[in-house]
Protein backbone atom coordinates (compact mmCIF):
# COMPACT_ATOMS: atom_id res chain seq x y z
CA UNK A 1 0.00 0.00 0.00
CA UNK A 2 1.11 3.41 -0.97
CA UNK A 3 1.91 6.42 1.79
CA UNK A 4 -0.81 8.94 1.10
CA UNK A 5 0.56 11.89 -0.72
CA UNK A 6 0.70 14.46 1.75
CA UNK A 7 1.83 12.19 4.68
CA UNK A 8 5.05 12.42 6.33
CA UNK A 9 6.78 8.91 7.10
CA UNK A 10 9.96 7.63 7.88
CA UNK A 11 11.72 4.81 5.56
CA UNK A 12 15.07 2.78 6.67
CA UNK A 13 17.41 2.18 3.65
CA UNK A 14 19.76 -0.91 4.12
CA UNK A 15 22.84 -0.24 1.98
CA UNK A 16 25.98 -2.14 1.47
CA UNK A 17 28.96 0.52 0.43
CA UNK A 18 32.15 -0.82 -0.83
CA UNK A 19 34.05 0.81 0.96
CA UNK A 20 37.10 1.97 -1.75
CA UNK A 21 34.38 3.36 -4.40
CA UNK A 22 30.88 4.28 -2.47
CA UNK A 23 30.77 8.18 -1.79
CA UNK A 24 29.25 8.54 1.31
CA UNK A 25 28.42 12.32 0.26
CA UNK A 26 26.99 11.34 -3.07
CA UNK A 27 24.60 9.29 -1.05
CA UNK A 28 23.53 12.38 0.97
CA UNK A 29 23.18 14.18 -2.21
CA UNK A 30 21.32 11.63 -3.78
CA UNK A 31 18.99 11.53 -1.37
CA UNK A 32 18.57 15.43 -0.55
CA UNK A 33 17.66 15.83 -4.76
CA UNK A 34 14.84 13.46 -4.31
CA UNK A 35 13.60 15.01 -1.34
CA UNK A 36 14.41 13.03 1.15
CA UNK A 37 15.95 14.03 4.83
CA UNK A 38 18.18 11.81 6.28
CA UNK A 39 17.60 12.17 9.98
CA UNK A 40 19.76 8.93 11.56
CA UNK A 41 22.96 6.60 10.02
CA UNK A 42 23.35 3.11 11.74
CA UNK A 43 26.39 1.18 11.12
CA UNK A 44 24.87 -2.50 10.68
CA UNK A 45 28.48 -4.19 9.64
CA UNK A 46 31.79 -3.58 8.30
CA UNK A 47 34.38 -5.35 7.06
CA UNK A 48 38.05 -4.88 5.32
CA UNK A 49 35.92 -4.39 2.22
CA UNK A 50 32.26 -3.13 2.77
CA UNK A 51 30.08 -1.66 5.20
CA UNK A 52 26.53 -2.20 5.72
CA UNK A 53 24.69 1.05 7.17
CA UNK A 54 20.80 1.62 7.85
CA UNK A 55 19.82 5.10 6.94
CA UNK A 56 16.69 6.71 8.23
CA UNK A 57 14.75 9.07 5.91
CA UNK A 58 12.15 11.50 5.85
CA UNK A 59 9.53 11.64 3.08
CA UNK A 60 6.38 12.18 1.55
CA UNK A 61 5.42 9.79 -0.70
CA UNK A 62 5.77 6.51 -2.11
CA UNK A 63 6.73 8.18 -5.56
CA UNK A 64 9.64 9.65 -3.56
CA UNK A 65 10.86 6.14 -2.22
CA UNK A 66 10.71 4.78 -5.47
CA UNK A 67 12.94 7.82 -6.97
CA UNK A 68 15.38 7.55 -3.92
CA UNK A 69 16.20 4.07 -4.49
CA UNK A 70 16.54 4.76 -8.19
CA UNK A 71 19.41 7.26 -7.56
CA UNK A 72 21.02 5.47 -5.38
CA UNK A 73 21.02 2.69 -7.34
CA UNK A 74 23.29 4.74 -9.77
CA UNK A 75 25.95 5.18 -7.54
CA UNK A 76 29.42 3.61 -7.52
CA UNK A 77 29.75 1.05 -5.10
CA UNK A 78 25.97 1.09 -3.58
CA UNK A 79 23.43 -1.61 -3.24
CA UNK A 80 20.11 -1.29 -1.75
CA UNK A 81 19.35 -4.36 0.60
CA UNK A 82 16.25 -3.68 1.88
CA UNK A 83 13.50 -0.94 1.87
CA UNK A 84 11.24 -0.84 4.98
CA UNK A 85 9.52 2.07 6.36
CA UNK A 86 7.50 2.69 9.57
CA UNK A 87 4.40 1.19 8.85
CA UNK A 88 5.61 -2.21 7.53
CA UNK A 89 7.68 -2.10 10.66
CA UNK A 90 4.96 -1.84 12.68
CA UNK A 91 3.00 -4.92 11.11
CA UNK A 92 6.11 -7.14 11.76
CA UNK A 93 4.65 -10.67 13.44
CA UNK A 94 1.45 -9.00 13.75
CA UNK A 95 -0.05 -5.89 16.12
CA UNK A 96 -1.88 -7.96 18.89
CA UNK A 97 -1.08 -10.47 21.23
CA UNK A 98 -2.60 -12.52 24.20
CA UNK A 99 -1.82 -12.11 27.69
CA UNK A 100 -2.84 -14.50 30.46
CA UNK A 101 -4.49 -12.22 33.37
CA UNK A 102 -3.03 -14.24 35.98
CA UNK A 103 0.76 -15.15 36.64
CA UNK A 104 1.25 -19.12 36.99
CA UNK A 105 3.71 -18.97 39.65
CA UNK A 106 3.62 -22.34 41.48
CA UNK A 107 1.49 -25.37 41.06
CA UNK A 108 -1.02 -24.39 42.90
CA UNK A 109 -1.81 -21.86 40.79
CA UNK A 110 -1.70 -24.24 37.75
CA UNK A 111 -4.31 -26.80 39.69
CA UNK A 112 -6.74 -23.77 39.68
CA UNK A 113 -6.32 -22.35 36.09
CA UNK A 114 -5.50 -25.80 34.64
CA UNK A 115 -7.04 -29.21 36.16
CA UNK A 116 -7.78 -30.52 38.00
CA UNK A 117 -9.32 -27.07 39.83
CA UNK A 118 -10.86 -25.90 36.44
CA UNK A 119 -12.96 -29.46 36.10
CA UNK A 120 -15.58 -27.46 38.62
CA UNK A 121 -15.67 -24.84 36.35
CA UNK A 122 -16.53 -26.88 33.45
CA UNK A 123 -19.12 -28.76 35.62
CA UNK A 124 -20.28 -25.10 36.50
CA UNK A 125 -21.30 -23.91 33.04
CA UNK A 126 -22.11 -27.42 31.56
CA UNK A 127 -25.49 -27.37 33.91
CA UNK A 128 -25.89 -23.46 33.10
CA UNK A 129 -24.57 -22.64 29.94
CA UNK A 130 -24.99 -18.92 30.92
CA UNK A 131 -22.25 -18.50 33.12
CA UNK A 132 -20.11 -19.22 30.39
CA UNK A 133 -20.75 -15.41 30.00
CA UNK A 134 -19.13 -14.94 33.76
CA UNK A 135 -16.43 -17.11 33.83
CA UNK A 136 -15.10 -17.39 30.35
CA UNK A 137 -13.20 -14.55 27.85
CA UNK A 138 -16.82 -14.68 26.57
CA UNK A 139 -17.85 -11.88 28.50
CA UNK A 140 -15.57 -9.61 26.84
CA UNK A 141 -14.81 -10.92 23.50
CA UNK A 142 -15.90 -9.83 19.83
CA UNK A 143 -15.12 -11.96 17.10
CA UNK A 144 -13.77 -9.99 14.07
CA UNK A 145 -15.18 -11.88 11.01
CA UNK A 146 -13.86 -11.43 7.49
CA UNK A 147 -13.73 -12.95 4.27
CA UNK A 148 -11.28 -9.85 2.44
CA UNK A 149 -13.49 -9.47 -0.29
CA UNK A 150 -15.01 -5.82 0.17
CA UNK A 151 -11.60 -4.28 1.85
CA UNK A 152 -12.04 -0.62 1.72
CA UNK A 153 -10.15 1.20 -1.12
CA UNK A 154 -7.90 -2.27 -1.54
CA UNK A 155 -11.52 -4.09 -3.05
CA UNK A 156 -11.55 -8.43 -2.67
CA UNK A 157 -7.85 -9.12 -1.62
CA UNK A 158 -8.52 -12.58 0.39
CA UNK A 159 -7.98 -13.42 4.19
CA UNK A 160 -4.44 -13.46 4.71
CA UNK A 161 -4.36 -9.95 3.32
CA UNK A 162 -7.48 -8.41 5.14
CA UNK A 163 -5.58 -9.65 8.27
CA UNK A 164 -3.44 -6.70 8.87
CA UNK A 165 -7.12 -4.72 8.48
CA UNK A 166 -9.10 -7.15 11.22
CA UNK A 167 -5.50 -6.73 13.81
CA UNK A 168 -6.18 -2.80 13.38
CA UNK A 169 -9.72 -3.11 14.47
CA UNK A 170 -9.29 -5.35 17.36
CA UNK A 171 -6.31 -2.92 18.42
CA UNK A 172 -8.85 -0.20 18.50
CA UNK A 173 -11.68 -2.29 20.39
CA UNK A 174 -8.81 -2.87 23.41
CA UNK A 175 -7.74 0.82 23.87
CA UNK A 176 -11.31 2.96 23.01
CA UNK A 177 -13.25 0.43 24.93
CA UNK A 178 -11.35 -2.42 26.56
CA UNK A 179 -13.16 -5.09 24.17
CA UNK A 180 -10.48 -8.11 23.53
CA UNK A 181 -11.65 -8.67 19.91
CA UNK A 182 -9.52 -11.21 17.99
CA UNK A 183 -9.48 -11.10 14.21
CA UNK A 184 -10.93 -14.28 12.16
CA UNK A 185 -10.18 -14.19 8.31
CA UNK A 186 -11.52 -16.93 6.54
CA UNK A 187 -10.56 -18.48 3.40
CA UNK A 188 -14.66 -19.25 1.91
CA UNK A 189 -16.77 -16.27 0.06
CA UNK A 190 -19.36 -18.66 0.15
CA UNK A 191 -22.25 -17.39 2.48
CA UNK A 192 -23.69 -20.71 3.95
CA UNK A 193 -20.04 -21.66 4.73
CA UNK A 194 -19.49 -18.17 6.51
CA UNK A 195 -22.49 -18.22 8.64
CA UNK A 196 -21.92 -21.91 9.30
CA UNK A 197 -18.47 -21.17 10.54
CA UNK A 198 -19.79 -18.29 12.41
CA UNK A 199 -22.00 -19.63 14.12
CA UNK A 200 -19.70 -22.76 15.15
CA UNK A 201 -17.57 -20.67 16.68
CA UNK A 202 -19.90 -18.41 18.61
CA UNK A 203 -19.77 -19.54 22.02
CA UNK A 204 -16.72 -18.29 22.00
CA UNK A 205 -17.94 -15.11 21.83
CA UNK A 206 -19.75 -12.18 23.63
CA UNK A 207 -20.29 -10.19 19.93
CA UNK A 208 -19.58 -10.71 16.43
CA UNK A 209 -18.16 -7.85 14.52
CA UNK A 210 -18.89 -8.42 10.64
CA UNK A 211 -16.13 -6.65 8.50
CA UNK A 212 -15.27 -6.20 4.99
CA UNK A 213 -17.67 -8.32 3.41
CA UNK A 214 -19.04 -7.92 0.09
CA UNK A 215 -22.49 -6.61 -0.75
CA UNK A 216 -25.26 -8.72 -1.46
CA UNK A 217 -23.89 -11.21 0.56
CA UNK A 218 -23.31 -9.49 3.54
CA UNK A 219 -27.24 -8.80 4.12
CA UNK A 220 -28.16 -11.99 4.19
CA UNK A 221 -24.67 -12.97 5.98
CA UNK A 222 -25.75 -10.87 8.77
CA UNK A 223 -29.97 -11.66 8.65
CA UNK A 224 -28.99 -14.89 9.33
CA UNK A 225 -26.78 -14.55 11.97
CA UNK A 226 -29.13 -12.48 14.07
CA UNK A 227 -31.75 -14.66 13.65
CA UNK A 228 -29.73 -17.80 14.54
CA UNK A 229 -27.53 -16.82 17.52
CA UNK A 230 -28.32 -15.62 21.00
CA UNK A 231 -25.32 -12.84 20.64
CA UNK A 232 -24.92 -9.95 19.02
CA UNK A 233 -23.93 -9.49 15.58
CA UNK A 234 -22.87 -5.87 14.06
CA UNK A 235 -21.87 -5.73 10.19
CA UNK A 236 -19.37 -2.37 10.85
CA UNK A 237 -19.05 -1.24 7.27
CA UNK A 238 -23.15 -0.85 7.28
CA UNK A 239 -24.05 0.28 10.42
CA UNK A 240 -21.24 1.43 12.24
CA UNK A 241 -20.84 4.15 8.74
CA UNK A 242 -25.02 4.98 9.54
CA UNK A 243 -24.32 5.64 13.16
CA UNK A 244 -21.91 7.96 12.79
CA UNK A 245 -22.82 10.13 10.03
CA UNK A 246 -26.44 10.19 11.63
CA UNK A 247 -24.06 11.36 14.48
CA UNK A 248 -22.56 14.63 12.12
CA UNK A 249 -26.10 14.89 10.64
CA UNK A 250 -27.85 16.07 13.62
CA UNK A 251 -25.19 18.46 14.79
CA UNK A 252 -24.97 20.14 10.72
CA UNK A 253 -28.96 19.94 11.09
CA UNK A 254 -28.65 22.15 14.28
CA UNK A 255 -26.27 24.58 12.99
CA UNK A 256 -29.02 25.08 9.72
CA UNK A 257 -31.61 25.43 12.05
CA UNK A 258 -33.42 22.68 9.47
CA UNK A 259 -35.29 19.46 11.07
CA UNK A 260 -34.76 15.73 9.74
CA UNK A 261 -37.88 15.82 9.28
CA UNK A 262 -38.25 18.17 6.55
CA UNK A 263 -35.40 17.89 4.76
CA UNK A 264 -34.93 16.78 1.21
CA UNK A 265 -31.68 13.87 1.52
CA UNK A 266 -30.08 12.46 -1.58
CA UNK A 267 -28.43 9.37 -0.92
CA UNK A 268 -25.74 8.18 -3.50
CA UNK A 269 -24.86 4.70 -4.08
CA UNK A 270 -26.45 2.35 -2.71
CA UNK A 271 -24.39 -0.80 -1.54
CA UNK A 272 -24.38 -1.91 1.68
CA UNK A 273 -23.17 1.62 3.36
CA UNK A 274 -25.83 3.35 1.30
CA UNK A 275 -28.60 0.97 2.38
CA UNK A 276 -27.58 1.16 5.64
CA UNK A 277 -27.35 4.79 5.90
CA UNK A 278 -31.16 5.71 4.29
CA UNK A 279 -32.54 2.92 6.90
CA UNK A 280 -30.76 4.57 9.99
CA UNK A 281 -32.15 8.20 8.80
CA UNK A 282 -35.69 6.78 8.56
CA UNK A 283 -35.55 5.06 11.81
CA UNK A 284 -34.15 8.70 12.85
CA UNK A 285 -37.03 9.86 11.32
CA UNK A 286 -36.17 11.34 7.54
CA UNK A 287 -39.41 11.23 5.40
CA UNK A 288 -38.01 12.62 2.47
CA UNK A 289 -35.28 10.16 1.40
CA UNK A 290 -34.40 9.29 -2.40
CA UNK A 291 -31.90 7.11 -3.46
CA UNK A 292 -29.15 7.50 -6.69
CA UNK A 293 -27.00 4.93 -7.98
CA UNK A 294 -25.50 4.18 -11.49
CA UNK A 295 -29.10 3.77 -13.19
CA UNK A 296 -30.16 6.63 -11.72
CA UNK A 297 -32.83 7.89 -9.09
CA UNK A 298 -34.84 4.24 -7.23
CA UNK A 299 -38.66 4.60 -8.00
CA UNK A 300 -40.90 4.19 -5.45
CA UNK A 301 -42.90 0.86 -5.96
CA UNK A 302 -40.77 -0.32 -8.41
CA UNK A 303 -39.63 -3.79 -8.59
CA UNK A 304 -35.76 -4.65 -7.93
CA UNK A 305 -33.98 -7.93 -8.28
CA UNK A 306 -31.49 -6.16 -5.34
CA UNK A 307 -32.46 -6.35 -2.07
CA UNK A 308 -31.33 -3.37 -1.51
CA UNK A 309 -32.45 -1.28 -4.24
CA UNK A 310 -36.17 -2.78 -3.22
CA UNK A 311 -36.10 -1.59 0.33
CA UNK A 312 -35.61 2.13 -1.47
CA UNK A 313 -38.61 0.95 -3.93
CA UNK A 314 -40.50 0.11 -0.92
CA UNK A 315 -39.53 3.01 1.73
CA UNK A 316 -38.33 6.15 0.21
CA UNK A 317 -38.62 8.47 -2.87
CA UNK A 318 -42.54 9.81 -1.86
CA UNK A 319 -42.68 11.93 -4.73
CA UNK A 320 -41.36 9.61 -7.55
CA UNK A 321 -38.81 11.94 -8.56
CA UNK A 322 -36.96 10.65 -11.42
CA UNK A 323 -33.74 10.85 -13.63
CA UNK A 324 -29.89 10.98 -12.28
CA UNK A 325 -28.07 12.28 -9.70
CA UNK A 326 -27.74 16.10 -11.23
CA UNK A 327 -31.80 15.68 -12.16
CA UNK A 328 -33.15 14.94 -7.96
CA UNK A 329 -30.02 16.85 -6.21
CA UNK A 330 -32.43 19.97 -7.01
CA UNK A 331 -33.26 21.53 -3.47
CA UNK A 332 -32.01 18.63 -1.88
CA UNK A 333 -31.18 19.82 1.71
CA UNK A 334 -28.40 16.91 2.41
CA UNK A 335 -26.70 15.05 0.14
CA UNK A 336 -24.93 11.36 1.37
CA UNK A 337 -22.28 10.22 -0.32
CA UNK A 338 -20.67 6.54 -0.66
CA UNK A 339 -20.20 6.11 -4.12
CA UNK A 340 -17.13 7.33 -5.38
CA UNK A 341 -14.82 9.97 -6.80
CA UNK A 342 -16.31 12.93 -9.09
CA UNK A 343 -19.54 11.83 -8.86
CA UNK A 344 -20.79 15.39 -7.30
CA UNK A 345 -20.28 18.64 -9.36
CA UNK A 346 -20.26 22.16 -8.81
CA UNK A 347 -23.25 22.92 -10.84
CA UNK A 348 -25.20 20.05 -8.70
CA UNK A 349 -24.18 21.74 -5.45
CA UNK A 350 -25.96 25.49 -6.83
CA UNK A 351 -29.25 23.15 -7.78
CA UNK A 352 -29.44 22.39 -3.88
CA UNK A 353 -31.37 23.89 -1.13
CA UNK A 354 -29.87 27.38 0.88
CA UNK A 355 -27.46 25.79 3.31
CA UNK A 356 -26.61 22.82 1.93
CA UNK A 357 -25.16 19.61 3.82
CA UNK A 358 -22.63 17.61 2.06
CA UNK A 359 -21.35 13.94 3.30
CA UNK A 360 -18.90 13.28 0.63
CA UNK A 361 -17.71 9.88 2.36
CA UNK A 362 -16.13 8.19 -0.89
CA UNK A 363 -12.69 7.10 0.44
CA UNK A 364 -9.68 7.79 -0.66
CA UNK A 365 -11.42 10.44 -2.90
CA UNK A 366 -14.40 12.01 -1.98
CA UNK A 367 -17.22 12.80 -4.40
CA UNK A 368 -16.39 16.21 -4.78
CA UNK A 369 -13.53 17.88 -2.97
CA UNK A 370 -13.95 19.92 -0.14
CA UNK A 371 -12.21 22.55 -1.70
CA UNK A 372 -14.23 22.57 -4.59
CA UNK A 373 -17.39 22.69 -2.62
CA UNK A 374 -16.35 24.78 0.11
CA UNK A 375 -17.88 28.18 -1.16
CA UNK A 376 -21.24 26.68 -1.89
CA UNK A 377 -22.11 24.44 0.83
CA UNK A 378 -22.88 25.80 4.65
CA UNK A 379 -21.20 22.07 5.91
CA UNK A 380 -18.66 19.12 4.70
CA UNK A 381 -18.18 16.15 6.00
CA UNK A 382 -15.82 12.75 4.33
CA UNK A 383 -13.90 10.07 4.74
CA UNK A 384 -11.00 11.34 5.20
CA UNK A 385 -8.25 12.03 7.95
CA UNK A 386 -6.96 15.09 6.51
CA UNK A 387 -10.25 17.54 6.08
CA UNK A 388 -12.36 18.25 8.80
CA UNK A 389 -15.52 16.50 10.03
CA UNK A 390 -14.28 12.55 9.04
CA UNK A 391 -17.02 10.45 9.58
CA UNK A 392 -15.16 7.62 11.35
CA UNK A 393 -16.85 4.02 12.24
CA UNK A 394 -14.04 3.80 15.43
CA UNK A 395 -16.22 6.47 17.14
CA UNK A 396 -19.32 4.14 16.95
CA UNK A 397 -17.66 0.18 17.02
CA UNK A 398 -15.96 0.16 20.31
CA UNK A 399 -18.46 2.25 22.24
CA UNK A 400 -21.09 0.03 20.66
CA UNK A 401 -19.80 -2.98 21.47
CA UNK A 402 -18.30 -2.21 25.01
CA UNK A 403 -22.65 -1.26 26.04
CA UNK A 404 -23.66 -4.72 23.67
CA UNK A 405 -21.04 -7.12 26.27
CA UNK A 406 -22.04 -4.80 29.68
CA UNK A 407 -25.52 -5.47 29.22
CA UNK A 408 -25.54 -8.99 27.50
CA UNK A 409 -27.25 -8.38 24.82
CA UNK A 410 -29.44 -10.36 22.66
CA UNK A 411 -28.84 -8.39 19.33
CA UNK A 412 -28.73 -4.54 18.13
CA UNK A 413 -31.58 -2.91 17.43
CA UNK A 414 -32.37 0.27 15.48
CA UNK A 415 -33.35 2.28 18.88
CA UNK A 416 -29.86 0.92 20.17
CA UNK A 417 -28.19 2.47 16.64
CA UNK A 418 -29.94 5.61 16.95
CA UNK A 419 -28.95 6.05 20.46
CA UNK A 420 -25.40 5.85 19.75
CA UNK A 421 -25.36 8.45 16.92
CA UNK A 422 -27.18 10.75 19.57
CA UNK A 423 -24.44 9.46 22.36
CA UNK A 424 -21.65 10.54 19.56
CA UNK A 425 -23.22 13.68 18.59
CA UNK A 426 -23.66 15.16 22.18
CA UNK A 427 -20.04 14.73 22.81
CA UNK A 428 -19.46 18.44 20.81
CA UNK A 429 -20.67 20.78 22.98
CA UNK A 430 -23.42 24.12 21.97
CA UNK A 431 -20.45 26.17 22.01
CA UNK A 432 -18.30 24.37 20.47
CA UNK A 433 -19.97 23.46 16.90
CA UNK A 434 -19.02 24.76 14.38
CA UNK A 435 -19.26 24.36 10.71
CA UNK A 436 -15.82 22.59 10.84
CA UNK A 437 -16.45 20.77 13.49
CA UNK A 438 -19.63 19.28 13.70
CA UNK A 439 -18.67 15.35 14.93
CA UNK A 440 -15.83 14.79 18.10
CA UNK A 441 -12.00 13.59 17.34
CA UNK A 442 -11.71 9.82 17.30
CA UNK A 443 -9.29 10.25 20.44
CA UNK A 444 -11.53 11.67 22.56
CA UNK A 445 -12.00 9.68 25.55
CA UNK A 446 -15.85 10.77 25.93
CA UNK A 447 -17.47 9.08 23.14
CA UNK A 448 -16.39 5.45 23.74
CA UNK A 449 -18.50 5.86 27.91
CA UNK A 450 -20.58 7.81 25.91
CA UNK A 451 -22.01 5.53 23.57
CA UNK A 452 -21.92 2.26 25.96
CA UNK A 453 -24.27 4.44 28.02
CA UNK A 454 -26.86 5.34 24.87
CA UNK A 455 -26.93 1.83 24.40
CA UNK A 456 -26.91 0.16 27.77
CA UNK A 457 -30.10 2.30 28.30
CA UNK A 458 -31.61 1.57 25.08
CA UNK A 459 -31.23 -2.35 25.15
CA UNK A 460 -32.71 -2.46 28.67
CA UNK A 461 -35.76 -0.03 26.90
CA UNK A 462 -36.14 -2.33 24.19
CA UNK A 463 -35.68 -5.68 26.52
CA UNK A 464 -32.60 -6.94 24.62
CA UNK A 465 -30.88 -6.74 27.88
CA UNK A 466 -30.01 -10.24 29.98
CA UNK A 467 -27.97 -8.79 32.54
CA UNK A 468 -29.15 -6.24 35.11
CA UNK A 469 -27.40 -3.29 35.50
CA UNK A 470 -27.85 -2.56 39.13
CA UNK A 471 -26.82 -6.25 40.19
CA UNK A 472 -23.21 -7.63 40.52
CA UNK A 473 -22.57 -10.87 38.65
CA UNK A 474 -24.22 -14.21 40.17
CA UNK A 475 -22.45 -17.25 39.78
CA UNK A 476 -25.03 -20.04 40.92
Amino acid sequence: MSIPAGANTSIILRLELERSTASFGGIATAISEAGGDIIAIDVVRTDKLTTTRDLTINVTDSKQTDLIVELLGRQAGVTVVHVSDQTMLMHLGGKIEMNPKYPIKNRNDLSRVYTPGVAQVCTAIAEKPSLAHQLTIKRNTVAVVSDGSAVLGLGNIGPEAAMPVMEGKAMLFKQMANVDAFPICLDTQDTEEIIRIVKALSPTFGGINLEDISAPRCFEIEERLVEELDIPVFHDDQHGTAVVLLAGLLNALKLTGKELSACKIVVCGLGAAGTACAKMLAAAGAANIIGVDREGAIQRGGRYANRGWQWFADHTNPHGESGRLSDVITGADVFIGVSGPGVLQVDDLKRMATDPIVFAMANPTPEILPEEAEPYVRVMATGRSDYPNQINNVLCFPGMFRGLLDCRAARVTDEMKVAAAKAIASVVKDEELNETYIIPSVFNQAVAERVSEAVIAAAHEAGVARRNRDKAPVLS
